[in-house]
């Protein structure tokens, strides 16, 4: 018998229709070969913005207009896949749209949301930080009387985005349940609304959730058995980069243990980009490759035979983020360190340092870091290498040869200060 929850996500989903048809549930023989599982991939960086939002911003619109909101404008604050569907739904219901966003989003986010949006919306760019743009929102629409869409603490939101678990249901084979589930986390909605619908419905799947590692705002909230704000973000996965979880998603997430979350390193994270790009040919921005790259944290034996969704959003890429992803994916391989040199200042030492290096090693930067330095100076050298055991034996050569040096790839004070 299906449940209030249920129900209204079927007419959400019936609703939807009208923007786009359902986001395909694809094998991937490539990952289900590499982890030894039966691998699906809901594809919701296929739907018209690239990402699951767009659902719940057009079920939040639908059900305030059908609820006779008198609501002539609407707000809200983004600095990313939340404001493109906005702006998309915004155009659909020919409703006027004002999004806010840092003066920091990259230009490819902001023109995609004009794109989107067309003469229904206008863009604000405030503040450096995303606080510091959603306290604007907040003012303006309190001022102008506009109707605020958050991005996932309202139930409606949560409806909205569990017509993605709709859609998988429909799409397995009748009668059959995912082994596992795997959702990213930014600030609950999917994984709030996922987890209600699959529960009421009676699956018995296992539910994995997969946060950055630099934003576990739901791992420390299940950890400390209270609703936890993180004093510190990595924003780097942008898409899923929340300090706080939302109190809505709460509710429904609230009763599941902290090690089912699971978290991603952001360097790790970007070999997956990577390899989901040169390999699959499938563009996916950081937050999208989350649950992708969780499969890495399970044990062939856990995985053997399995059948396993993962949830696929979003894909909204700025390419000019590339040499960074490309540089974080070699750190973590292990395939380029940085090291800080104490080079004598006396001719033939460059030609020295470099006959140490292996017919597989590259200089990939140097610099000095003091150029007046009379007798030694500081050098920021820079190596990449094809096969990271070739590490082992430059620094077996350097010890051999006397050099003074320190390994500062991953001491995070000096490299990002100095890299």
């Amino acid at each position: 018998m299906a449940t209030a929850f249920i129900e209204g996500v079927e007419r959400a989903t019936a609703e939807v229709r009208a923007l786009f048809a359902p986001t395909p549930l694809q094998e991937n023989d490539h990952l289900s070969r590499k982890f030894g599982a039966r691998v699906l991939l809901k594809r919701e960086d296929l739907s018209p913005v690239r990402s699951y939002k767009i659902r719940g911003a057009f079920n939040f619109f639908r059900k305030a207009l059908s609820g006779g909101s008198k609501a002539e404008l609407f707000v809200c604050a983004s600095a990313g896949n939340h404001a493109q569907g906005f702006a998309y739904v915004c155009r659909h219901f020919g409703r006027r749209g004002v999004v806010f966003m840092p003066v920091t989003t990259p230009q490819q986010k902001i023109d995609k949301t004009r794109i989107f949006g067309g003469e229904f919306v206008e863009i604000r760019l405030v503040g450096d930080f995303f606080d510091d743009c959603y306290r604007a929102a907040i003012a303006f629409a309190e001022a102008e009387k506009g109707l605020m869409v958050p991005p996932f603490d309202h139930r409606d939101i949560i409806e909205g985005q569990a017509t993605v678990a709709q859609e998988i249901a429909a799409q397995m084979p009748k009668g059959r349940e995912p082994d596992i589930v795997i959702i990213p986390v930014g600030g609950g909605g999917l994984s709030a609304g996922l987890t209600r619908y699959f529960r009421d419905a009676g699956w018995t799947s296992r539910f994995v959730f997969t946060e950055p590692a630099g934003a576990p705002s739901l791992r420390e909230t299940l950890a400390h058995g209270r609703r936890t704000k993180l004093e510190t973000v990595d924003n780097f996965v942008d898409g899923a980069a929340v300090a706080e979880i939302g109190r809505e998603p709460l509710k429904h997430l609230k009763d599941f243990p902290a090690d089912a979350v699971k978290l991603v390193p952001e360097n790790r994270l970007c070999s997956t980009i990577l390899e989901m790009l040169n390999i699959e040919g499938v563009v996916l921005e950081p937050a999208g490759a989350l649950a992708i790259d969780t499969l890495k944290d399970f044990s062939r034996k856990e995985l053997k035979g399995k059948t396993v969704v993962c949830i696929v959003s979003g894909g909204n890429f700025d390419f000019e983020r590339l040499p960074d992803v490309k540089e974080r994916s070699l750190r973590y391989e292990g395939l380029k360190k940085y090291f800080v040199f104490r080079f004598p200042q006396r001719p033939g030492a460059l030609r020295a340092f470099l006959d140490l290096l292996g017919p597989e090693d590259d200089i990939a930067r140097f610099e000095y870091l003091k150029k007046s330095a009379r007798n030694f100076g500081s050098v920021l050298i820079g190596i990449e290498t094809k096969d990271r055991k070739n590490f082992d034996l430059l620094r077996h050569r350097f010890d051999a040869a006397g050099w003074a040096y320190q390994d500062i790839t991953e001491n995070e004070t000096l490299a990002g200060l100095l890299i």
